[in-house]
């Protein structure tokens, strides 16, 4: 009798065994591939290996992005101890650069229909122009990285090294074709249900993949990964360095003003954490502040636009050579340099100087406002006496005897009295 009742238990509890829903942890990343990608991706599947989950996906659509950040990321996929899939999609998204070494180490490797994949050669820093010695260095070491990378996981090392030496890129059919990966799915749901049955090899041993109907566990990325990602864009960089040096150059100009100062410095500390972040040149952050001083100096110093003129030169040179990365997405658009180093030659061409000007007008208030006024001597002046000055009685004093009724012209004062002289005649004399 007991051994009916266990038996019957045993029944029940197998089909809900089976029947078990799968759990996959899901990251997205549509950006360049920076230090706050690792810790991103990092976070994400720790949650996953946390939680037990059956599988981790990372949904890729980057340009590229630094080096070193790759090798951590492509470290922690090889050393996983669950398994890692990477689709690169949706429809027009792309592996490229550093996304083709993300996607060869995953277990398994899948694109949506009309992606692309490659063009993973480390271009010398700044497009061009280092020694042939230091290039062909860094291509041999990003070559044997891309081999290692794909041999560990079974893939087509000529393939995988081509994109690095030739920069080839291919369609996720020629992918699939050449073994490059090992699906084509058109969404995340697609993907798993393809990958379900392949056995791959973790941390932990050997798995076989079961992600039918999988529950998907999507990590989104929280309010300080948002800021942190933001802070990464090297145009974000650029626009908090630049506006960081107006609100000190501001306070400095004008002492006490407060506000501008504290704002000035919160940019630019958020500047100097952005360009921490990101592959900093320091020739191109002293080219931008010689720019800076430049229109400065203008303002000062009459040059008949050529220090403006090389302001703008220095202010865009420098924002070019800012950031030293192959990487269109790691480097400062001209399309947002060139406007808005027009905007800031404009700004201290106008604004500021009309300020200084404004600075240098004569008072038209107070003592020193009354100086040149005009009037009339009410009283002999020998040397003290009483004067009308627009419409006001004043004690006077002069250097000369002045007749009463004759113009006198105020060159000063002393408390409440006026020093005055005839109009024409130079003070001193």
């Amino acid at each position: 009798m007991r051994s009916a009742a266990l038996a019957f238990f045993l029944t029940l509890g197998a089909p809900a065994h089976a029947a078990a829903e799968p759990h996959v942890v899901v990251a997205t990343w549509d950006d360049a591939i920076t230090p706050v990608t690792s810790e991103y991706l990092n976070e994400a599947m720790t949650r996953a290996v946390r939680d037990s989950a059956d599988a981790f996906v990372v949904v890729l659509d980057t340009p590229g992005g630094l080096l070193d950040t790759t090798r951590d990321i492509v470290a922690r996929f090889l050393d996983s101890e669950i398994p890692v899939l990477v689709w690169v999609g949706p429809a027009g998204a792309r592996a490229a650069s550093a996304g083709t070494f993300l996607t060869l180490a995953a277990h398994v490797a899948a694109m949506a229909p009309g992606t692309n994949i490659g063009a993973a050669s480390p271009i010398t820093m700044g497009g061009g122009g280092a020694d042939s010695t230091l290039a062909h260095k860094m291509q041999n070491d990003a070559a044997a990285f891309i081999r290692t990378v794909a041999e560990r996981r079974g893939r087509n090392v000529a393939w995988a090294e081509r994109t690095v030496r030739e920069a080839t890129s291919s369609t996720e059919k020629e992918a699939l074709e050449a073994h490059a990966i090992d699906l084509i799915a058109g969404s995340v749901e697609e993907l798993l249900d393809q990958a379900s049955g392949r056995t791959v090899q973790t941390k932990r041993g050997a798995v076989t993949l079961e992600l039918h109907g999988a529950r998907l566990d999507r990590y989104e990325l929280n309010l300080r990964t948002k800021i942190l990602a933001l802070l990464a864009n090297p145009n974000v960089a650029y626009l908090l360095l630049m506006l960081g040096f107006y609100g000190v150059f501001f306070e400095l100009s004008n002492p006490g003003s407060v506000l501008p100062g504290i704002v000035g410095a919160i940019f630019l500390i958020l500047a100097f954490y952005s360009m921490q972040q990101l592959p900093l040149n320091a020739a191109g952050l002293l080219m931008v502040m010689v720019g800076l001083i430049l229109f400065i100096l203008e303002i000062k110093v009459t040059s008949h636009g050529l220090l403006t003129i090389g302001g703008i030169i220095a202010t865009v040179l420098g924002a070019v050579m800012l950031f030293d990365s192959p990487e269109p997405a790691l480097r400062v658009s001209l399309r947002f340099v060139i406007p808005f180093t027009l905007f800031t030659a404009l700004l201290f061409a106008t604004g500021i100087g009309l300020a200084v000007r404004t600075m240098r007008q004569r008072p038209t208030t107070g003592r020193e406002g009354m100086l040149g006024w005009r009037g009339r001597a009410r009283t002999l002046l020998d040397p003290e006496g009483t004067v009308e000055v627009r419409g006001e009685l004043w004690r006077a004093r002069a250097n000369e005897s002045i007749e009463e009724g004759a113009p006198v012209e105020v060159t000063g004062a002393e408390g409440l009295v006026l020093r005055v002289r005839r109009p024409g005649v130079e003070r001193g004399a």
